[in-house]
């Protein structure tokens, strides 16, 4: 048991549970089903109902296109960077837009963090 988790099969596991993590919040709350709550985020730019559910589409296929980006070049630092940037953004969009997102079940905090984590660990796995 003691080689069943080395380096190389724990940077794989970091490297699907990141890329599916995009890929499943992309295609799930946005694309094939706008969950409600990113409805009602987004709508609090603004825009009308049409734009609103535009901009959930467009973010849908970034997420799915970055987590497919994500699996092929998962080792390239800049990728882990993006990444980092990316779910640190979206924790402070949902404080910005509505700060109570922050403590419901499945939040941000608790989605966003941990990922943000095994980048770093990738990044740190990638140095030695």
């Amino acid at each position: 048991m003691s080689g069943y988790m080395n380096d190389k099969n724990l940077v794989q596991l970091v490297r699907w549970v990141i890329a599916l993590a995009w890929v499943f919040h992309g295609l799930v709350p946005k694309l094939i089903y706008v969950a409600p709550a990113e409805w009602y985020l987004s709508s609090q730019f603004g825009f009308s109902e049409p734009m609103t559910y535009w901009i959930i589409s467009a973010a849908g296929i970034a997420e799915v296109c970055f987590g497919v980006l994500f699996f092929i070049m998962y080792r390239n630092k800049w990728v882990n960077y993006a990444n980092i940037a990316g779910l640190m953004a979206l924790i402070v969009m949902v404080a910005l837009l509505d700060w109570r997102y922050l403590f419901g079940a499945f939040n941000p905090l608790t989605t966003n963090i941990p990922l943000l984590v095994l980048s770093l660990l990738l990044l740190k796995v990638k140095k030695t």
